[in-house]
C-alpha cells in the first residue's frame, strides 16, 4: 500500500520515467511472445525459434538497465533523515522501490498480452495479416505457462536489479589514520609499529623523552632540582603514564621535594603531555588532537579514489571492447547471408562490445573532462573539465551503452545497404526499443547527475556566477563528450562492420 501511495502522489516527471518502464517491459513482452509463436508456427525450426529468442536478450537488457537508472532517481525512495524513526529505513525504501518497479513492469507485461492476444483475433476482430502473421501463431492454442513465463521476465529481472543496485550497505570506513589500536602484549597507543619481544616490559621504555624538534612543549623536572643522590624521578613529577591516560603514585614514598629556589613542579592538573616509546619496536602515544596527520593529508579524498578507478578500468574496457570485436570478425562470416538473422556469434560479440564500451565510458568521460583543463584553462572551461570528472562514474557508463547501439545501428543499415540480412518489422521494433531505452536511461543518468549537484550549482550562484556561465559550461561538456565518443562510435562500427560486410 505504501508502494501505491508513493506512486500516486509522485510528481509528474517521475510518472513519465516510470511510464517509460511500462513501455519498454510491454515492448520486450511482446517480442518475447512473438518469438514463442514463430516457435509455435515453426515446429520443425528450432534452432531459427531459438536464436529469435536469443535476440530478445538485447531489449530485456535495455529494459532492465533503463528500470534501474528510474529507480535511483526516484525521490519518493530517497533515505530521509528521521525516516527510520516511523519504520522507514534504507531496507523498506529498498522493497518500496522493488515494489514500484514491479508494478511498472506488471503493467506492461499485461498490456503486452493483450495487444498480442488482440492482434491473433482472440479479444475481438479478425487476426492480423502481414509478414509478421507466423509470429503471431494465429490458429494455434497459446500454451498459457510459456506465456505468462516469458511475460514475467522483464518484471522480474528489473525487480531483481533494482533490489541488488539498491540494497542497504554498511557504511564502514577505514579507521582514521591516527586512531588508537591496540599492539602486542596489550600495547595501547597510536602507532602502527610493532612491538620486539620484551619491550612493554623493559624498565623505562614507556617513559618519556626529550621532544622532538617543532614538536610540543613538556615541562620536565629540572636536573639541579633532586638533592644530591636521590633515586632519579621519571619524567612528569613521578607519576607514571598508564594506558588509559591516568597517573598512579611512584613505587616509593620518600622520594625527595626540590629545594625551595628550584623550578616549580607540574602538578597531578598539569595534563601529561605525549609520550614517546624509545625503546625498540617501540610505538608513539598521543592526544587525539596531537594526532599524526601526515596520512590523513596524503589520504585521497572521494573524488581521488574515483577518478583513480576511472583510470583503472578504462584498459580494461579496451581490452574487453577488442575482444568483442574479435568475436563478431571470427563469427562475420556465418551472418552475411541473405534472408538469416544474424547468428549467435555476432550477438555475443555484439554484447561483449558493448560490456567493453561500458567499462570504458567512465574512463574515457573522466579524459574529456581532464582534456578541457589542460593548456591554461579559464573559469568556463576549469567548471565544465572538473563537472566532468566528477560525474565520469554517472554518466560514463550509459554514454558507452550508446555509443555501442549507435554502432549496432550503423552496422545494420551498412548490412541493409549491401543486400545483407533483410530487416522485418520485428527487428525494426526491436531496435528502436533498445535505442529508445538507452537514450532514456542516459537522459536519466543526466537527471540524476543535476540533482547530484543541485548544492554546488545553489552556491555558484549565491557566490554571483551568472546563469549563462552554468549553461555555456553544460553546452562544453556536450560538446567534448560528442567530440571524443562520436569519432569512437564511428571506429568501432566501421570494425564491426567490416568483417560482415565481406
Amino acid at each position: 500500500m505504501l508502494a501505491l501511495r508513493l506512486t500516486r502522489a509522485a510528481h509528474l516527471a517521475v510518472q513519465l520515467r516510470r511510464l517509460l518502464v511500462a513501455v519498454a517491459s510491454a515492448g520486450t513482452g511482446f517480442l518475447l511472445l512473438c518469438a514463442l509463436g514463430h516457435a509455435m508456427t515453426h515446429p520443425d525450426a528450432p534452432g531459427a525459434s531459438a536464436l529469435r529468442l536469443a535476440w530478445c536478450a538485447a531489449p530485456l537488457a535495455a529494459t532492465v538497465y533503463l528500470a534501474v537508472a528510474v529507480a535511483r532517481t526516484d525521490p519518493g525512495a530517497r533515505p530521509r533523515p528521521g525516516l527510520s524513526a516511523i519504520g522507514l529505513g534504507p531496507g523498506r525504501l529498498m522493497a518500496v522501490s522493488v515494489t514500484t518497479t514491479a508494478l511498472s513492469g506488471t503493467l506492461g507485461s499485461v498490456v503486452a498480452l493483450l495487444v498480442f492476444l488482440h492482434l491473433r483475433g482472440d479479444l475481438a476482430g479478425l487476426p492480423f495479416g502481414g509478414v509478421t502473421a507466423d509470429s503471431l501463431a494465429v490458429g494455434h492454442r497459446l500454451p498459457g505457462p510459456a506465456a505468462l513465463t516469458l511475460l514475467t521476465l522483464a518484471p522480474a529481472a528489473a525487480s531483481a536489479a533494482v533490489a541488488v543496485t539498491l540494497r542497504p550497505r554498511d557504511p564502514r570506513s577505514a579507521p582514521p589514520a591516527g586512531s588508537r589500536g591496540y599492539g602486542r602484549f596489550g600495547a595501547y597507543g597510536w602507532g602502527t609499529a610493532r612491538e620486539t619481544f620484551g619491550a612493554y616490559g623493559r624498565f623505562g621504555a614507556r617513559w618519556a623523552a626529550a621532544p622532538a624538534a617543532g614538536g610540543p612543549a613538556r615541562p620536565v623536572r629540572p636536573a639541579d632540582s633532586r638533592p644530591a643522590g636521590a633515586a632519579p624521578v621519571p619524567p612528569g613529577g613521578g607519576l607514571l603514564p598508564t594506558r588509559a591516560g591516568a597517573t598512579l603514585p611512584p613505587a616509593t614514598t620518600d622520594t625527595p621535594r626540590p629545594a625551595p629556589d628550584a623550578a616549580p613542579v607540574p602538578t597531578t592538573d598539569t595534563a601529561p603531555g605525549p609520550t614517546t616509546d624509545t625503546g625498540p619496536g617501540s610505538t608513539t602515544d598521543a592526544s587525539p588532537d596531537t594526532a599524526p596527520t601526515a596520512a590523513t593529508d596524503t589520504a585521497p579524498g572521494p573524488a581521488t579514489a574515483t577518478g583513480l578507478q576511472n583510470t583503472t578500468a578504462l584498459p580494461w574496457g579496451i581490452a574487453v571492447l577488442t575482444l568483442g570485436l574479435a568475436v563478431e570478425t571470427y563469427a562475420g562470416g556465418t551472418a552475411t547471408t541473405p534472408d538469416t538473422a544474424p547468428s549467435a556469434g555476432v550477438l555475443i560479440g555484439w554484447a561483449v562490445t558493448a560490456l567493453g564500451l561500458a567499462l570504458a565510458g567512465p574512463g574515457l568521460t573522466h579524459l574529456c573532462g581532464r582534456l578541457l583543463q589542460a593548456a591554461r584553462p579559464g573559469a568556463l572551461r576549469l567548471l565544465a573539465g572538473r563537472v566532468l570528472m566528477d560525474e565520469s562514474n554517472r554518466i560514463g557508463r550509459p554514454l558507452g551503452v550508446v555509443c555501442a547501439v549507435a554502432s549496432a545501428v550503423y552496422v545494420a543499415a551498412t548490412l541493409y545497404d549491401t543486400g545483407g540480412p533483410v530487416l522485418g518489422p520485428l527487428s525494426v521494433f526491436g531496435a528502436l526499443l533498445v535505442a529508445g531505452c538507452t537514450v532514456a536511461t542516459l537522459l536519466t543518468a543526466a537527471v540524476e547527475a543535476k540533482h547530484a549537484r543541485a548544492e554546488t550549482t545553489d552556491a555558484l550562484l549565491r557566490l554571483g556566477a551568472p546563469p549563462a556561465t552554468l549553461r555555456a559550461a553544460a553546452a562544453v561538456r556536450a560538446a567534448a563528450l560528442f567530440a571524443l565518443f562520436g569519432p569512437l562510435t564511428l571506429i568501432v562500427a566501421e570494425l564491426a562492420s567490416l568483417p560482415l560486410a565481406r
